[in-house]
């Protein structure tokens, strides 16, 4: 009964076919592949099949206008095929198959004989050229659809650095990291996921650098994904994660080409997706998505002022609506006197709760940023400040709101934008709520136990085995020179220990400024000094240390 039933489903469905089907080869018969192509595609206007009759042969080129280069078709392909004509030809599948080869003035041709390869490559824009009596078709490179060109990023904003962000396209986005990292030791895995999509994903990392553990862990979990299509990196950054119930992002997301080769050097690796601008770098941690790339370009003292006041704002950001509701509600003997009483007239003729006036603020200031983010760009920030303005003013006045409130709400809004990465910018904003509900109901001890709450699960969190907290837990001394402060570059002379153990130097030791050139010459002249003493020169470092002291005493 199953059999049947399944027979009458497929004879309902005409059009459809099953996967066992493309794994399936060509036939010898043209006409036969290309009724397949036809039943594959439907009735599909940007199908395009070109037979061609030649002497003694009959040939089909086969491809997908919408995806292919016209002018290499007609400049390229069709020239070359429709030459042969004055050609003698064999009826040897291999010496058709090297003449076409070398008639073609296309860099990139492959044989493939499986109907599933072959879709693939026509749905990749590659046109097919299929030979009556072959049991094997030619796939030939001629992608050319639209393309946004390279841009400055768009959320990832540097005031110092590279104006170029990474495109939707797969090719583009390869190419620029290939500049920035000439190294024969780059490596990029291609796959396809997605049963219907077929999206290419892309692994991108530094052979001798990177963790083959991690390497592997990161292929069986790519190679696991079963899923219909994928759109968009976030698809992909959601079924490999090792903890999905958590609010902190467990992997590193940038558009930036300087900061994804930044931390190749590092030993982490890229996954890039085509059809978005946005790469995934693991293992991520929660100390590299507070890094900017600005940290490294400007002047290592500022760079930890920079960061100093970037650390503070995220807790501002979390913890400044929660702080004064607490205060305002359990410890008013916290606040000096005259700001006390200010603040108790200003709330004289609010209604509601420290508690209620800070959720209905905070849910109003979630409501705006979301409208701003919406609206088109042109007139996006111009609402959002004049919202802003108007609905503050107007709750002051109207006594929904105190004017305390509004600035503390003001204030943290500001901080929050001081976090570099969107991601985790999400994650304090929902995190704010909680904690609100937990000053108002507990006060201070409420805030401890939530910071508490939220301490326990960043130390447990892993990202891909590593730890989320590193190296803060487990501390990592070393680390410590790139953390809250940066020192300077010829400091650091050592990679990320937990990334970057298989090649840990970095930097070459020796490179601080104060070695001036003078005290260069200086030693230079001495060892030659020393070195003509005796005819020849001295070698070793026992040798020299011996000479040294000799001379001093001489002199």
């Amino acid at each position: 009964m199953l059999w049947i039933w399944h027979r009458l489903w497929r004879q309902a469905t005409p059009g459809k076919q099953t996967s066992n089907e493309h794994a399936l080869p060509i036939t010898t018969r043209l006409d036969a592949n290309i009724n397949y192509l036809k039943k594959t595609f439907g009735q599909s206007e940007d199908l395009v099949i070109r037979e061609i009759e030649l002497p003694g042969k009959k040939l089909a080129l086969v491809y997908l206008e919408t995806l292919i280069d016209r002018d290499v078709v007609q400049r390229d392909i069709l020239r070359s095929l429709l030459a042969l004509q004055a050609i003698p030809l064999s009826g040897d599948e291999a010496k058709f198959s090297r003449l076409i080869r070398a008639r073609l003035t296309i860099g990139d041709l492959q044989e493939e004989r499986l109907w599933s390869k072959i879709i693939t490559g026509l749905l990749d824009g590659k046109a097919v050229l299929m030979v009556e009596g072959y049991s094997r078709c030619l796939l030939l490179s001629i992608e050319g659809w639209e393309k946004r060109p390279v841009e400055e990023p768009v959320n990832e904003v540097s005031i110092r650095g590279p104006r170029e962000g990474f495109a939707e396209n797969l090719a583009t986005n390869i190419s620029l990291i290939r500049r920035r990292l000439r190294a024969p030791e780059l490596r990029f895995e291609a796959m396809n996921l997605g049963r219907r999509t077929h999206t290419k994903v892309v692994i991108c990392y530094l052979e001798g650098l990177v963790l083959k553990g991690i390497l592997e862990e990161l292929r069986r979990r790519l190679q696991r994904i079963d899923i219909d299509g994928i759109l968009e990196s976030g698809y992909i950054e959601e079924l490999i994660e090792d903890a999905p119930h958590s609010p902190f992002p467990q992997l590193n997301r940038t558009e930036r080409p300087d900061k994804l080769v930044a931390d190749l050097l590092e030993g982490r690796i890229a996954v890039l997706t085509d059809g978005t601008p946005f790469a995934l770098i693991l293992p991520g941690s929660l100390v590299s998505q507070l890094h900017a790339p600005d940290d490294y370009y400007e002047r290592w003292p500022l760079s930890i002022g920079v960061r100093l006041f970037r650390f503070l704002g995220i807790f501002i950001a979390l913890l400044l609506p929660s702080l004064y509701v607490a205060l305002t509600t359990f410890h008013q003997e916290m606040i000096p006197t005259p700001l006390a009483i200010s603040i108790a007239a200003q709330r004289e003729l609010v209604p509601y709760p420290a508690v209620v006036e800070a959720l209905i603020m905070q849910v109003l200031f979630e409501i705006l940023i979301e409208a701003g983010i919406r609206l088109p760009r042109a007139i996006g920030p111009a609402i959002s400040i004049v919202g802003a303005l108007v609905i503050g003013e107007a709750a002051v006045r109207a006594g929904l709101m105190s004017a305390a409130m509004v600035i503390v709400i003001a204030a943290t809004a500001i901080a929050s934008f001081t976090i570099p990465t969107f991601g985790l910018s999400q994650a304090v904003r929902m995190l704010r709520l909680p904690m609100i509900l937990l000053a108002g109901f507990l006060g201070l001890l409420g805030i401890f136990a939530g910071l508490l709450v939220i301490l326990i699960h960043l130390v447990s969190l892993r990202s891909f085995g590593e730890p989320y907290l590193s190296p803060l837990a487990p501390f990592i001394w070393e680390a410590q020179k790139d953390l809250v402060v940066r020192v300077p570059w010829w400091a650091m002379l050592w990679r990320p220990v937990l990334t970057g153990w298989r090649d840990l130097r970095r930097i070459k030791p020796g490179l601080h400024p104060f070695i001036t050139a003078r005290d260069k010459n200086a030693q230079d002249e001495l060892e030659t000094q020393l070195g003509e003493g005796k005819g020849k020169s001295v070698t070793t470092r026992k040798g020299r240390r011996k000479k040294t002291r000799k001379l001093a005493r001489k002199r």
